[in-house]
């Protein structure tokens, strides 16, 4: 199990370990759908830059041709792989290389993410039946906003079972939801939450300062939303909430919106924010969110759809108030003291009730609430500490197929 490819595994400079007194591990493939924006695909990012600096030999493979990472991981060293697909083209090919780099490799471990690379991932492992097969589901729906599409997923995901040795959903909540849909067994499923850098995310005075400068900010109170503009993330129920919000008064003060992200509905959202008259920007696509947190007072999140969300993990270690709707596996995001404020999900009327009671607060309640969800973002959800659980489970699942690691 300890073979080299043309995937790039033999290259270890820089791992982290004395490759002369350490013994090798074996190769791990990262298999997801598209490296992309998104927290899915920072996981995968993540993951193997932790599993590289810890001596794992890994590589990556994006089913569709990678549209962010790639450029980052391969110059840190970390192969990153296409098969080229496109959405709703078949494409044998692919396949056909997928596959030529499995053998090629020899991965003791295929490590999946999202529905489409967690399918080729078990349909693989009908030809590398030693391989140790893990599924990772990111989302309490992994399909588009037909329900239709759901069923389906959970059908297949249900009939492939067996070809995955475990489904790792990221919140207790997602794992339920597909427990109880029958797409997964209980016995053949765990959870491992996402994880954060803290070494990205956390309070910096001196980047505020200048962020909210180079914003033209003043004093004015800024919520900050991250995330692709999409059905799932709900953003016109924000924009209502953000006209619903109070007039400024001393109790109130005035507020304005910044959302990071782009997508299918950026210029719908765009006339809708024309349409309310609220007080919004779209900064698009950035580079610059760890910047962004720390010019921010607030952080707000209005989903429909979610896993366990990455962007709170990063609010959090950052130490801001957050404003979250009730989703998926969000409360178990947050510290206890934020989840006295989730507002429900598609309810404008109820997401401005609990940004406006952020608002109200004084800035030494806001500090102490950015506090107590940083404190406990550093507890549970550190990049660390969840590779450091994928570690474990890797080990695990080694010795169930029977490949020989030197601990």
């Amino acid at each position: 199990m300890n073979a080299r490819s043309s995937l790039g595994l033999n290259n270890l400079s820089g791992s982290g370990r004395n490759d002369t007194a350490a013994p090798a591990l074996p190769p791990v493939l990262l298999l997801v759908t598209h490296l992309a924006l998104g927290g899915a695909e920072a996981q995968v990012a993540m993951l193997a830059r932790q599993l590289r600096s810890r001596g794992w030999p890994v590589s990556v493979v994006s089913l569709r041709s990678p549209t962010a990472h790639a450029a980052e991981l391969q110059a840190e060293g970390i192969p990153v792989h296409t098969l080229a697909m496109e959405p709703g083209k078949p494409r044998p090919t692919a396949l056909l290389r997928y596959l030529r780099l499995l053998r090629q490799g020899k991965p003791a471990i295929i490590h999946a993410h999202l529905f489409h690379a967690n399918m080729l991932a078990r349909l693989g492992r009908l030809l590398c039946p030693t391989t140790a097969v893990i599924s990772t589901i990111h989302s309490l729906a992994e399909s588009s906003q037909r329900s239709a599409a759901v069923g389906l997923r959970d059908t297949l995901y249900r009939i492939s079972d067996a070809y995955s040795h475990r489904t790792v959903c990221v919140s207790e909540a997602v794992a339920a939801r597909h427990r109880q849909a029958g797409a997964i067994r209980a016995h053949r499923s765990i959870v491992i939450g996402n994880g954060a850098d803290p070494s990205r995310f956390h309070p910096c005075p001196t980047t505020r300062e200048e962020t909210r400068a180079a914003l033209a900010l003043g004093d004015t109170f800024t919520f900050l939303a991250v995330g692709r503009l999409m059905w799932k993330k709900d953003y016109a129920s924000l924009l209502r909430a953000m006209a619903q919000l109070p007039r400024e008064s001393t109790q109130c003060p005035r507020a304005t919106l910044l959302i990071a992200g782009d997508g299918e509905q950026r210029r719908e959202l765009q006339a809708l924010a024309s349409a309310l008259d609220v007080d919004v920007r779209f900064l698009g696509a950035r580079d610059d969110i760890p910047a962004l947190m720390q010019a921010a007072d607030a952080f707000v999140l209005s989903s429909l759809v979610e896993g366990l969300p990455v962007v709170l993990l990063e609010a959090a270690l950052s130490a801001l108030p957050c404003v979250a709707t009730d989703v998926g596996g969000v409360a178990e995001a947050l510290c206890p003291q934020a989840r006295d404020f989730l507002a429900r999900p598609n309810h404008p009327a109820s997401l401005a009730t609990n940004m406006a009671r952020v608002l109200a607060l004084s800035s030494v309640q806001r500090r102490a609430l950015g506090e107590a969800a940083r404190k406990d973002a550093l507890q549970r959800f550190t990049a660390q500490a969840i590779a450091s659980q994928w570690e474990g489970l890797y080990r695990t699942l080694l010795r169930e197929v029977g490949a020989r690691l030197e601990d």
